[in-house]
């Protein structure tokens, strides 16, 4: 989970950027959340590296089979309702962290479902992109912290980061960010969903089987 933070770090950028030359980030409402995001995450993975890696499994296979049976309903609840106020924004941020730091993802799993009950589809996709950035942050040095003093983590690893992984998926993921955004620009977004919750069953049964 740590060393998938790290990588998110420089994947959330280059997608936020790509949004906000669409015009597809809300600024105001990633300042809303930011801090929430920060504190929520941080605190978060200080729960994480304490529970015990069976139960975190669980945790994670449970998340996996909700995301992927949401995608193939594919519920999209209007962009009908308001905004919540400063401190209810940040309370959401520091959720959508928290739960984030728990399964080592970027977020957008919990803040879009979230950010397109308040805009249009495309502005929450992006923002969700730029709210990547604060997750994997606060979530990668949470790690880094907790795993500092650990005596069983392998050669090159700092803390719960680690190194020999973090270049290797960064370095692919730069060179296939291109080619998968083309796909998606001509795949119809119906069939992309469906493939992706597929590839979501397939990873959280393979875990389960694991874990029992």
């Amino acid at each position: 989970i740590g060393t998938s933070f790290g990588a998110i770090m420089f994947t959330s950028v280059s997608s936020a950027m790509a949004h906000h030359r669409h015009g597809g980030v809300d600024w105001h409402v990633f300042r809303c959340v930011a801090l929430g995001i920060l504190v929520g995450t941080y605190c978060g993975s200080f729960v994480a590296a304490r529970i015990p890696a069976r139960y975190l499994q669980m945790f994670f296979v449970v998340f996996l089979y909700y995301v992927a049976t949401n995608m193939l309903l594919n519920k999209k609840p209007s962009a009908s309702r308001e905004l919540p106020g400063f401190a209810g924004m940040t309370g959401a941020g520091a959720v959508i962290g928290a739960v984030s730091s728990l399964v080592g993802i970027g977020g957008g799993t919990l803040s879009v479902p979230f950010l397109v009950w308040h805009m249009d589809m495309r502005r929450a996709v992006g923002t969700s992109a730029a709210m990547g950035f604060p997750i994997a942050f606060a979530g990668c040095l949470g790690f880094v912290t907790n795993g500092w003093n650990n005596p069983e983590l392998p050669q090159y690893a700092f803390g719960y980061l680690y190194l020999p992984a973090l270049v290797g998926i960064v370095a692919i993921s730069m060179l296939t960010a291109p080619i998968g955004a083309g796909i998606a620009h001509k795949l119809p977004v119906p069939k992309l969903k469906k493939f992706f919750a597929c590839f979501l069953y397939v990873v959280a049964t393979k875990m389960l089987i694991d874990v029992l």
